[in-house]
């Protein structure tokens, strides 16, 4: 199984050039965040015509998550348990939930694409929603991976964290200033590993940027940053057989500010070794 996450930035505007990539790359699971748009103006079509069913959740043009399988897409969840809401100028336990989680299970494998909250400015509300959106997908985390060990289960999208500082190739972005980079972000971070999960894509490229500014010429430059991933259980990581990160994609016409992450799994199946006796 060869399963994907992409930030594609309004899929309204790249529908063609995502589509294109997942059938040139052969891809069969696609995690996409910032669709930009309701499931009802989702372009649907270019992925059917291709083979793939979707999961949508969205409320606007702002925020929005996907996920795109060959496979059936089985028990849909759009939040996981605890998951806080936002909205600037109202506290409390009651504020609106947005469209940045969805989860599904696709041929035994549980995956949910994830648009983590900016946080926008280290003394800004939204950065302390941040911090207790991931504190609380750690919790879900660790229920998932103890009560389900042997099923692979994996988190990805865009986390906007840079969890080390060769992660960070932006000069803009500054430890102790910006976001991204914080101390109790990279510990919300890592709070995700403690809880069971790897980076699975690191071990095979250590190095390298997902995501590179529009502005200041950030991509010639090579002034991007680390902030997405696939971050597995211990069964998913078993099964990752290889990895990548499709710099390329950041390249030619309207391209959205993130690049996709790639992995393959190795499911298993019958071993073809066995005695006919066992087939």
């Amino acid at each position: 199984m060869r399963i994907a996450t992409w930030n594609v930035n309004s899929i309204r505007t790249r529908v063609d050039r995502v589509v294109d990539w997942m059938v040139r790359e052969d891809v069969d699971v696609l995690a996409m965040q910032e669709i930009k748009c309701k499931p009802e103006q989702f372009p649907a079509e270019p992925f059917e015509n291709a083979g793939y069913e979707l999961a949508i959740h969205g409320f606007d043009q702002w925020n929005g998550v996907a996920i795109a399988s060959r496979s059936p897409i089985e028990s849909v969840e759009t939040a996981f348990p605890d998951m806080p809401g936002f909205l600037k100028g109202l506290e409390g336990p009651d504020q609106p939930q947005e469209a940045r989680a969805i989860g599904a299970t696709v041929d035994g494998v549980r995956v949910w694409s994830l648009y983590v909250p900016n946080g926008r400015s280290l003394g800004d509300p939204h950065y302390t929603y941040k911090l207790d959106w991931l504190a609380a997908l750690a919790e879900y985390t660790r229920a998932e991976t103890s009560a389900h060990p042997d099923v692979p289960f994996a988190l990805m999208g865009d986390f906007n964290i840079a969890p080390f500082d060769h992660d960070n190739g932006d000069p803009a972005v500054v430890e102790g200033v910006s976001t991204h980079v914080s101390p109790p972000e990279r510990a919300a971070f890592f709070a995700l590993e403690e809880a069971g999960l790897t980076d699975v894509v690191r071990p095979r490229v250590p190095e390298g940027f997902t995501y590179w500014d529009y502005k200041q010429l950030r991509f010639p430059r090579n002034e991007g940053m680390r902030i997405d991933f696939i971050l597995g259980s211990a069964a998913f990581a078993h099964a990752v057989t290889d990895a990548s990160i499709h710099r390329n994609e950041r390249k030619g016409t309207a391209p959205s500010d993130h690049v996709p992450v790639l992995v393959d799994l190795d499911l298993g199946g019958e071993d073809e070794d066995l005695p006919m006796i066992f087939g």
